[in-house]
């Protein structure tokens, strides 16, 4: 379908004969909700995205940031926004953090073809700062959509920034990590974000990257318990 009669679509009239939601007007302004079921694929998200004026990181967009890997993925991974690299290419985590990213999962047999990869904010805050409260907001109805067109069973949540923007909790990620929640029947995992563990390279008993290992390890077993229970 094109993008033309998907806007006749959206633009169309109830049965009633009143005007229906026009989601042409969502990048427009972060009042306009973002109701479920609005978008069919990714890149109805990314034609909206990369024309979105819903908050000030706009500005400074190269590319809009919508996500790389599986669309059927059983386990999605949200991080905070888009450095300078995911910027310029349109695509997160392709910097360092990435790589280790990458290299992480391989460690326990997951590939790309295993995850979906996204982010709270799709456009790069300034300086590669922490996105703002009204700035993670005004994004999270994309963020929504792509959760329900993955529906993965599996959501890891790097960082404090998706923590707090998709289970509300505002403890520090430290305090959380390694930790279960079950919600909506999906299993979200906070963890460490890559960039994090990049400042903190010991190896340790009871460091970052320790306590990494110990998490990922917990999904490679949780993805293994769902399978069994699928068959």
């Amino acid at each position: 379908m094109s993008s033309d009669q998907q806007i006749d679509l959206f633009n169309a009239t109830t049965a009633a004969g009143a005007p229906a939601f026009d989601a042409s007007t969502i990048p427009t302004s972060a009042a306009v909700p973002i109701p479920p079921g609005t978008y069919q694929t990714m890149e109805d998200i990314k034609q909206h995205c990369n024309t979105c004026t819903r908050c000030e990181l706009h500005h400074g967009r190269t590319h809009a940031v919508i996500g790389r890997g599986n669309p059927a993925a059983s386990v999605m991974i949200v991080g905070e926004g888009p450095g300078q690299n995911e910027d310029e290419q349109g695509l997160p985590f392709v910097g360092k953090s990435g790589q280790l990213l990458d290299k992480i999962l391989e460690s326990v047999r997951i590939t790309t073809e295993d995850v979906f990869i996204c982010n709270v904010v799709k456009c790069r805050p300034p300086d590669n700062r922490t996105p703002k409260t009204p700035e993670a907001e005004a994004c999270k109805g994309y963020l929504l959509e792509q959760i329900r067109l993955v529906n993965p069973q599996i959501i890891l949540l790097t960082g404090a920034t998706a923590l707090k923007g998709l289970l509300g909790i505002k403890e520090g990620i430290t305090k959380v990590r390694g930790k279960w929640i079950e919600k909506d029947g999906k299993f979200y995992l906070p963890i460490f974000h890559p960039a994090y563990l990049l400042r903190n390279p010991s190896r340790d008993q009871g460091s970052p990257k320790w306590l990494m290992w110990q998490d990922i390890q917990a999904v490679r077993t949780k993805l293994d318990e769902l399978a069994g229970e699928l068959r």
